[in-house]
């Protein structure tokens, strides 16, 4: 009996040991190891200088990526260095170059937010602006890209007039005029086609009010023309084609508005009561 006791006693032993001992080993394989958690080895410390002068030589080989490594160093490194702020305007455009669209408005966002009134704000606004612009897609998609483009170019615009970006920022403004504006003549045209006057009536109001330095202007005249007479509202008509007239008069689009009107014996002629008539230039 006594020999059963220690028997037994001797077989717990030995079960309590091979379970610490496979707890050990679980443990080692989790990653803390037999005794304690690995240490983390130390980023190297980089001098500010090199770093950024590393990326500058990066980005003439067109290394974006590599650059993109070496500026994120100096940001994580020396985040007071008078060279963080260079190397915070030179990642918007790394970002940018590499068509990493969406990191570099965000590297430009931070930027703005750190130094709002830099010297290279100008720059860094028609950057985020023109990423955003590089972005835009057809007119059948979603503009949002194209609102934010406008808003960014906008603002560059207007509180940096005299910046060299300003020019550059007017060109691509009316492009992104023109995505807006054709988007609502696409929906309009829509709704024209499908019976839905009224409805296709205030897209291409839209155009004519908000987007006239689109080149979508002359159409949107002639539609307004076309919805009016079909919802029979002959003023409005006639006074949509005297305004396409008036502003256009070799346009192709005010010849078929003259002959649809002259179909039901109308001509031209512009109703001062109309909101057309501040569109008469």
């Amino acid at each position: 009996m006594k020999l059963d006791v220690v028997s037994q006693f001797a077989s717990r032993s030995v079960r309590f040991a091979l379970i610490g001992l496979f707890a050990a080993v679980l443990t080692a394989c989790s990653g803390g190891g037999l005794f304690g958690p690995p240490k983390l080895k130390e980023e190297p410390i980089v001098p500010a200088a090199s770093l950024y002068q590393s990326a500058l030589d990066d980005i003439d080989r067109q290394y974006y990526q590599t650059a993109i490594k070496s500026l994120e160093k100096l940001e994580r490194q020396h985040p007071r260095d008078p060279l963080t702020e260079k190397g915070k305007l030179m990642l918007v455009f790394a970002n940018y170059r590499s068509n990493q669209l969406e990191e570099a408005i965000l590297a430009a966002d931070r930027f703005l937010a750190l130094y709002p009134n830099g010297k290279d704000v100008p720059y860094v606004l028609w950057l985020k602006a023109t990423a955003y612009f590089a972005q835009i897609k057809d007119i059948t998609r979603d503009q949002q890209l194209s609102r934010d483009a406008i808003d960014t170019y906008t603002l560059l615009i207007n509180n940096y007039p005299k910046s060299e970006y300003a020019a550059d920022a007017k060109e691509k403004l009316l492009v992104a005029y023109d995505q807006l504006a054709g988007k609502e003549m696409s929906v309009g045209r829509y709704y024209l086609g499908n019976g839905q006057y009224a409805a296709a009536i205030n897209r291409f109001r839209e155009v004519v009010e908000t987007w006239q330095t689109s080149t979508h202007i002359e159409e949107a005249l002639y539609r307004l023309t076309e919805g009016y007479l079909l919802l029979g509202l002959t003023n409005e008509a006639m006074s949509a084609a005297a305004v396409l007239g008036h502003n256009y008069p070799s346009s192709d689009w005010y010849k078929r508005s003259f002959e649809l009107l002259g179909k039901q014996g109308l001509a031209p002629q512009l109703n001062s009561g109309s909101w057309l008539a501040a569109h008469r230039r």
